[in-house]
């Protein structure tokens, strides 16, 4: 790289943070590109523990040591952008006419295109003035720990609820990073922390925030409406109505408190798609799928969660004016963990109808799983044990 003196290196960050805005980025911090120490010991013992969810980069060292993918690593620019938090005259969930609600994590375009068009014009604006700089741009897909980053290079703190707080926008943002050659100075880290508030840690429906910053992946409704299979009573209770993600921790976050950021057009919801009809969702071939969620980051597992997740939540509704359509799917899905969540909807709908059905289904029902949660389901009521979520709105 062509030799240049500290002071154009502090000229050139303050300049990066100055142009922040006409690139479409909300904060820009920089970190140093040193291995992350501390994190990987907490990695490792949420390894140990089974925390993990599995969508993570099972390479420890990758997760932690920048310079593993980026030889001659000298520092990080990490970046911010904020998103809405508040859904404007949302339609309303009604009997006949259920709503699910999408995170708002995926509202509007998915943030991973918005976010690598952010650093590409981040990209642009550093190589117009240091054209032999060499960078690596990732968003949350990328091996490593965007918090982390985000968090060393001062764009907020760690929160307890393992968001990135930030003084400005709250959690409300999403993390993106750049693994870079240039040698910039290191931004000093936020001391502000959450205190001794545990509104987080007291709101997790199902207790997955295991401690102040700990959290058990595979218990956390974000992670369970992305999986695939079938899920047992105890979670399906909890997901309530939520066909993608789990805001929860952050709404009752009080640093979050009357916060809603609506200046990146690409992030504002249509209320049609991230609070949708239900019972057409049972139906949708995978085009159609495409057409209605497929510019969301919802979409990125498919079909297939977000169709079992609307069993769920009609269940949860406890809307007997679905037991049809419910009873179409259980009749009629070649996939076996959709008809088992089915036969679980029509058990806590639990009317005569319902009920008929989980009877009828046995008769024809060949696969094991299924088999065994219709005759289990058809001798007990699905209504007497626990209680639905209040999240269904």
């Amino acid at each position: 790289m062509e030799k240049r003196d500290s002071a154009f290196w502090r000229r050139f960050k303050e300049d990066m943070k100055t142009a922040a805005p006409e690139l479409g980025i909300d904060k820009i911090g920089v970190a140093s590109a040193e291995p992350f120490a501390e994190l990987k010991e907490r990695l490792i013992r949420q390894k140990e523990k089974g925390y993990d969810s599995g969508f993570e980069e099972p390479d420890l060292d990758k997760r932690t040591n920048p310079a593993l993918l980026f030889p001659g690593a000298r520092s990080i620019i990490a970046i911010a952008v904020a998103y809405p938090a508040k859904l404007k005259h949302p339609p309303v969930s009604e009997p006949g006419k259920r709503r699910g609600i999408l995170s708002r994590s995926a509202w509007g375009e998915d943030y991973h295109h918005v976010l690598r068009r952010r650093m590409d014009n981040l990209a642009e604006w550093i190589r117009e003035r240091v054209p032999d700089a060499r960078l690596m741009p990732m968003t949350d897909t990328g091996p490593l720990a965007d918090r982390a980053v985000a968090e060393r290079a001062g764009l907020g703190f760690g929160g307890k609820n393992c968001s990135i707080i930030t003084p400005e926008f709250g959690s409300w943002v999403y993390l993106g990073e750049m693994i870079t050659d240039l040698p910039l100075e290191p931004d000093t880290p936020v001391e502000e922390s959450c205190g001794d508030c545990t509104a987080c840690l007291d709101a997790c429906p199902t207790g997955a925030l295991t401690g102040p910053g700990q959290i058990n992946a595979k218990r956390c409704i974000s992670y369970l409406t992305q999986t695939k299979e079938a899920l047992p009573d105890e979670f399906m209770r909890k997901i309530g109505n939520r066909l993608y993600g789990c805001d929860t921790c952050q709404v009752v976050c009080p640093k979050n408190k009357g916060l809603d950021f609506r200046h990146h057009e690409e992030f504002l919801p249509d209320s049609e798609t991230v609070k949708p009809l239900l019972n057409p969702i049972l139906f949708l071939s995978n085009r159609e799928f495409k057409e209605k969620f497929g510019a969301s980051a919802a979409a990125w597992r498919g079909r297939k969660p977000i169709q079992r997740n609307a069993l769920i939540a009609l269940g949860n509704f406890r809307d007997a004016e679905s037991v049809p359509d419910i009873r179409r799917v259980l009749f009629e899905d070649p996939r076996p963990e959709l008809r088992y969540t089915a036969a679980w909807a029509l058990w806590r709908i639990g009317t005569a109808e319902a009920r008929q059905a989980l009877e009828e289904a046995l008769v024809q029902e060949s696969d094991p799983m299924v088999r065994e949660a219709l005759v289990q389901w058809s001798q007990k009521d699905g209504n007497a044990v626990g209680n639905p979520q209040n999240s269904l709105k």
